[in-house]
């Protein structure tokens, strides 16, 4: 029995045990599902031993817990680590979704509830093609399992259980359906996610509110001061200004370039969905390699002095921003954090008192193309979809890939089957059921070439 005959014979079996796992409210974020976090990792416990693990357990850690499952190949040679994450995020406003969020509806494209797409029906995917291989005795390769209940929220206690169970974790590869595709019909890889840092400006002038015409023009204005300095961190030229900031930003290789430039994009749709009238960035890169590929700089809020109704002629004591720096690969979140606190502290005026706090940070993440086992995915995926696949990278951050990396000195490649239309975070999200087949029929390539690559 091939794969495709499979999924036929089993997708409505498939369903039903999706339809066990989304009915359980697993949100991370809200302290009253902590037993549901726990009946979650019970219930994938289960459902991996019916898939063909050896073991599984629900394991500890700081927060909610973690599933760890296995399965030892006799004469295997390689070891898969399956990574998801079976918590969700709020289902919130309830009254805008289609049906019930926690039970899985099905028609005849999609499939419809919190998780179908982020994480649990793109995890599911991961399990099925494993179901297959394991109960046919196609598996080559060892393959290990840790979903975790606290993506959504940060991934705060798995940093922790990496460094105290790294010999448990050990293995060659990380496989990870948490991403998406360009569209159903364009296969695409994700190979780069950008990395964060975040802070807190404040900056105080005078020891209160101040009237504007006694004192302006004599006495620094602290949100005056605040602009000025933000002014220059980002020049004409779209580069930002910080001292070293570039030290460790790689180019992007231009078998890279030329994959990005082959996505298709219409720069002008782009503008007219965001209602504005021109682009712009760093000098010398597109708009699609600006958005993932180049760092940058943004100032995510800025509040200070009077802001009710009318005027108030004051000049304000104190003011105060959010900023952030989407990194690249290679750049490290804690000293850039610290370059740009040297940078505002030397150009800011003695006039004025400044504090920057550090928010959070998480470092970005790139899969180098020539690796092994991207060239297995790259097989699998053009054998599913019919397609080569292009190598793209995304401008947001998934934290815990590169603390993979660091912690346990292994690669993850991202084979992701959403598309923007599923709506993960949104109010009735989907899945494709043409996707989710494919998917798994992908993820089944995959280990068949992993398990040949040198």
């Amino acid at each position: 029995m091939n794969v495709k005959e499979y999924i036929s014979k089993n997708e409505i079996r498939f369903y039903e045990e999706l339809s066990s796992l989304i009915r359980i409210p697993s949100i991370s974020a809200k302290p009253e599902h902590k037993n549901d976090m726990q009946l979650c990792a019970q219930l994938w416990c289960k459902l991996l031993i019916e898939a063909g693990a050896d073991l599984a357990e629900v394991m500890q850690s700081k927060g909610n817990p973690i599933v760890f499952a296995e399965k030892k190949v006799k004469n295997a040679t390689k070891t898969v680590l399956v990574y998801a994450h079976y918590d969700v995020m709020p289902a919130e406003p309830l009254n805008a979704w289609k049906s019930n969020p926690f039970e899985l509806t099905i028609d005849d494209t999609h499939i419809w509830g919190r998780g179908a797409d982020d994480d649990k029906g793109q995890s599911f995917i991961q399990v099925k093609a494993f179901e297959f291989l394991a109960k046919n005795n196609l598996l080559n390769v060892n393959v290990k399992f840790l979903f975790e209940g606290e993506e959504e929220i940060g991934s705060p206690s798995l940093e922790d259980f990496c460094k105290e169970h790294k010999y448990l974790l050990k293995s060659d590869i990380i496989l990870v359906s948490d991403t998406s595709m360009i569209s159903s019909d364009i296969p695409s890889i994700t190979v780069g996610l950008r990395g964060l840092a975040y802070w807190e400006m404040e900056i105080k002038g005078p020891n209160r509110d101040l009237h504007s015409g006694h004192f302006g023009g004599a006495i620094a204005n602290p949100i005056n001061e605040l602009c000025k300095l933000l002014s220059q961190v980002v020049d004409e030229n779209g580069r930002i200004t910080i001292p070293h900031f570039y030290d460790n930003v790689l180019p992007i290789p231009q078998e890279e370039r030329t994959m990005i430039a082959q996505i298709p994009f219409d720069e002008t749709r782009y503008m007219q969905a965001i209602e504005v009238d021109s682009l712009q960035g760093e000098v010398g890169y597109s708009t699609l390699e600006r958005n993932s590929c180049r760092p940058s700089f943004d100032i995510c809020g800025i509040w200070g002095g009077y802001t009710g109704d009318g005027s108030k002629t004051v000049l304000p004591s104190v003011a105060y921003a959010k900023v952030s720096c989407r990194l690249v690969a290679n750049q490290n979140h804690e000293h850039i954090s610290k370059l740009f606190i040297d940078y505002m502290q030397d150009i800011a005026p003695k006039s004025i008192k400044l504090k920057i706090t550090p928010l959070h940070g998480g470092q970005g993440y790139v899969c180098p193309i020539d690796l092994p086992a991207y060239k297995a995915a790259e097989i699998a995926f053009k054998k599913a979809f019919g397609k080569q696949p292009l190598a793209v990278r995304r401008g947001g951050s998934i934290p815990i890939i590169s603390t993979f990396e660091q912690t346990l000195g292994v690669k993850s490649i991202l084979m992701g089957f959403g598309l923007e239309s599923n709506a993960i975070h949104s109010p009735n999200e989907n899945f494709s059921r043409d996707m989710f087949c494919r998917g798994i029929e992908a993820v089944v390539e995959f280990y068949k070439a992993f398990a040949e690559m040198k």
